[in-house]
């Protein structure tokens, strides 16, 4: 029922949260030029974790979700490679006799 409402707001009687020209004072507004944001929504934050302005915190969570980014791309490549090329030959475990073999993907 609220997203129909949203629609129709947004619609038919123009846009639910005004004009977003009207807000200058706004602190998202000190990101609105860096690399990312996109035409015609802006600088989106949904959680407001930039709604203080600070420019280093916002620095340090972008260089943060980056590197996050990469780990989990390395995940998927360590997730596929064992399906398409193979495991590892010996053992994972020696002292327990687990060889890699022994250990389905997807652990």
């Amino acid at each position: 029922m609220a997203i129909i409402g949203m629609f129709f707001q947004d619609g038919l009687t123009g846009s639910a949260w005004g004009d977003w020209a009207l807000y200058t004072a706004s602190p998202l507004r000190a990101f609105e030029g860096e690399l990312g944001v996109q035409a015609p929504y802006g600088f989106w934050d949904p959680l407001d974790f930039t709604a203080d302005g600070n420019k280093e915190n916002f620095l340090r969570r972008r260089a943060v979700e980056i590197k996050h980014g990469r780990v989990s791309m390395y995940a998927c490549i360590g997730y596929l490679v064992p399906e398409s090329i193979g495991k590892f030959p010996g053992y994972l475990s020696p002292s327990e006799g687990i060889k890699f073999s022994d250990v389905p993907n997807g652990l």
